[in-house]
């Protein structure tokens, strides 16, 4: 067994193991993973006794119960206080993971097991293989930290059914198993308790292939339960309106409990986001992954500095947001613009400026 602290690494049989092992913080991604996983992975792109790659999460207890809570976002805090421009390389180097995961050239089959969320997605979403499992709970809800859906969220919510990926990408709506593979966001679910027997199942497999893979977890796949109606399609109406504005009243104008309870997660989130993620998630429908990860390092460096705003450290929504729910934990944001009304298109269009030119992005490199 070879790694590190946070990442520990594998091979048995044909298949490669990625444990993330840092469940005081539920897997939640810094520089030094981000870093391991794509040498890691890089690494057995190119070794041939490694025919498929197996990833999970772990808890406090062991293995399995929790996959990755995302980024680590009191880093995040930390250095937008400090100007430490670690973030630069940070964003830079997850969202290359990000697509080396969708392009892996071999079998990734993702253990998507408790919390998955937004960077779990980012290394989950690629996989050929995602499973879930009934405890599993889903979600990009960075809105409610004054971000935007990353690590190619708007790639991979732009393409759920309906207007489900601008409701998602919203809302942070989390979606339990059932509903994420109904919505596309995860393919087959396994009882938590087989986990461990379908992992070590793939360590003796005779041959590792596509249809040997399927077959297996086949086998320990579960039924899905009654989805009588797609999450989020009763609004599809509604977050199809051309602004977030019209979304907002389309959902008052409704007035059905989930309605109004909809549109108080929408009235909880950095009402300027809210406006550049809807454009996000419009923008990245008709985009291929890397042209969507372009597009996304573009934004965030924007969020991190908002210049157009002469807004930077403290003073940036993303900074305001960590604050209020994870630092000082009042639940109070104080937005600016404070409401979804008051936020005009200027401020909005300048996000999707870059900030380099094509020649020099920190991503041109991806296709």
């Amino acid at each position: 067994m070879t790694g590190q602290l946070e990442i520990i690494t594998e091979v048995r049989g044909g298949v490669g193991f990625i444990t993330l092992n840092r469940p005081g913080a539920l897997n939640a991604l810094n520089l030094s993973m981000i870093r391991a996983l794509t040498a890691c992975l890089l690494g057995w792109r190119d070794d041939p006794q490694v025919q498929a790659v197996a990833i999970r999460g772990s808890n406090k207890a062991g293995v399995f119960g929790a996959f990755c809570a995302g980024g680590d976002i009191r880093y995040f805090h930390q250095a937008l206080l400090a100007g430490d421009p670690s973030t630069e390389d940070f964003f830079t180097e997850e969202y290359t993971l990000n697509h080396l995961v969708h392009r892996y050239p071999k079998p990734y089959i993702a253990f998507m097991d408790g919390v998955v969320m937004g960077g779990g997605m980012g290394i989950s979403q690629g996989a050929s293989h995602r499973l879930v499992t009934p405890r599993s709970k889903l979600a990009m809800p960075e809105t409610l930290i004054g971000l935007f859906p990353d690590v190619g969220g708007g790639y991979f919510l732009s393409r759920c059914p309906g207007q489900a990926g601008e409701w998602l990408a919203l809302t942070g709506t989390t979606l339990v198993g059932d509903q994420a593979i109904a919505l596309g966001l995860a393919d087959h679910c396994v009882d938590a308790a087989d986990q461990a027997g379908l992992w070590d199942a793939l360590a003796v497999m005779s041959e590792v292939s596509v249809a040997s893979l399927n077959a297996l977890i086949a086998s320990f796949a579960i039924a899905s339960g009654p989805i009588n109606e797609r999450a989020g399609a009763q609004f599809d109406a509604c977050f199809s309106e051309p602004t977030v504005k019209a979304i907002a009243a389309a959902l008052a104008a409704d007035g059905s409990d989930d309605a109004l309870a909809t549109l108080a997660l929408l009235r909880a989130r950095s009402p300027l986001m809210l406006h550049v993620t809807l454009e996000q998630i419009r923008r990245a429908r008709h985009m291929t992954l890397a042209q969507d990860l372009r597009m996304e390092r573009d934004l965030v460096r924007h969020c991190f500095y908002t210049q157009h705003l002469d807004r930077s450290g403290a003073q940036t929504e993303t900074a305001e947001g960590i604050r209020a729910l994870v630092i000082d934990k009042d639940n109070a944001p104080r937005w600016y613009p404070a409401s979804i009304e008051e936020v005009t298109p200027d401020m909005v269009e300048p996000f999707f400026v870059s900030p380099w030119p094509e020649h020099a992005h920190p991503l041109n490199k991806l296709t």
